[in-house]
C-alpha cells in the first residue's frame, strides 16, 4: 500500500512538472531571449547575459507602439460597450423574432478564417480612405470585439433576477429607470469582464490590424511581428513580455469577475 501510495504521489508531481514546462517552457525561452547579448549554436544558453536591448527598445520606437496599442483598445473597448449594453439588454429581456439568428450573425466573422474576412473588408475600407488609420483599426477590431461583449453581455442581464425589474415596475418606475437603476448595477462585474475581454482581444489583434493598419499603424502586435521576421530575437521577446504583462494582470481581474452564473446562461436563446 505504502508503495501504492509512493507512486501515486510520484506521478501527481511529475504531472505537476509537465505541466509547469508545457506553461512556463515557452515563456522561458523568451526571458532568455530577452536577456541574451550573446547566444550562439550550438550552446545551449547564453554566452552573455545583460540588459542592452531592453535600454534599446525602451528608448526607441516600441514606446509609441506600446501607447498607439492601449490607445486603440481603449477606444475600441469604449465603443463596444456602448453599442453592445443596450442591445444586450434588449436581447435578454424582450421575445425578439430570430433573436437566435442575431446571436448567431455575431459569430459569422469568428466562424471562417480571418483573413478572407478582413481583405474583404480591406476593400470596402479602401474606398472609404480608412486603410491605414487609426479609425480603419479601430473598426476591424470591433468586428471581433462585438462577438466577445454581445455574447458574454447577454449572459450577464439574464443572470440578473427579472423579480427585482418587476417589482420596481410595479411601483411605478420606468422602464429606462428600471435599466439605469437595477439592470445596469447589477451587471457592473459582467461589464467589467466583457470590456476586460475586448480590451484584451483588441490589445493582441493581429491579422486585421497588419491588413488595414500597415503601413503607418504599428501596434505592439505587429512591431513583434516585424522585429521576429527581420530574426530580430532579443527585440521580438522583449515586445512579446511587454505585451504579455497586461494579459496576465488583466486575465487575473476577468477571473475575478467573470461570475459563474453568467456562463450558466451562456449561448442561450
Amino acid at each position: 500500500m505504502k508503495l501504492k501510495t509512493k507512486l501515486k504521489q510520484l506521478l501527481k508531481i511529475l504531472g505537476y512538472f509537465c505541466a509547469l514546462f508545457v506553461i512556463f517552457g515557452p515563456i522561458s525561452s523568451i526571458v532568455l531571449w530577452s536577456l541574451a547579448q550573446k547566444w550562439y549554436w550550438p550552446h545551449l544558453f547564453p554566452q552573455e547575459f545583460g540588459l542592452f536591448y531592453w535600454k534599446m527598445v525602451l528608448s526607441g520606437t516600441i514606446v509609441h507602439s506600446l501607447f498607439l496599442s492601449f490607445y486603440i483598445a481603449i477606444i475600441v473597448t469604449l465603443l463596444t460597450l456602448l453599442l453592445t449594453i443596450p442591445m444586450s439588454y434588449l436581447l435578454a429581456r424582450n421575445n425578439i423574432p430570430a433573436k437566435s439568428l442575431i446571436l448567431t450573425l455575431f459569430l459569422l466573422p469568428q466562424a471562417f478564417p480571418q483573413l478572407p474576412v478582413f481583405t474583404n473588408t480591406m476593400v470596402l475600407l479602401y474606398r472609404w480612405d480608412l486603410v491605414g488609420t487609426v479609425p480603419g483599426v479601430v473598426l476591424i477590431h470591433l468586428v471581433g470585439a462585438l462577438v466577445f461583449a454581445i455574447w458574454t453581455l447577454v449572459s450577464v442581464f439574464r443572470s440578473i433576477p427579472v423579480s427585482l425589474e418587476e417589482a420596481a415596475i410595479n411601483v411605478g418606475a420606468s422602464k429606462l429607470r428600471v435599466f439605469f437603476t437595477i439592470a445596469l448595477p447589477n451587471a457592473v462585474p459582467g461589464i467589467i469582464a466583457a470590456s476586460l475581454l475586448v480590451f484584451l482581444y483588441s490589445l493582441d489583434e493581429f491579422t486585421g490590424t497588419l491588413l488595414i493598419g500597415s503601413p503607418f499603424i504599428t501596434t505592439m502586435p505587429i512591431y513583434m511581428y516585424k522585429t521576429a521576421m527581420g530574426y530580430e530575437m532579443q527585440v521580438a521577446s522583449i515586445t512579446a513580455l511587454l505585451l504579455m504583462l497586461p494579459g496576465l494582470v488583466l486575465l487575473f481581474f476577468i477571473e475575478k469577475y467573470l461570475k459563474s452564473q453568467y456562463l450558466a446562461t451562456f449561448g442561450r436563446a
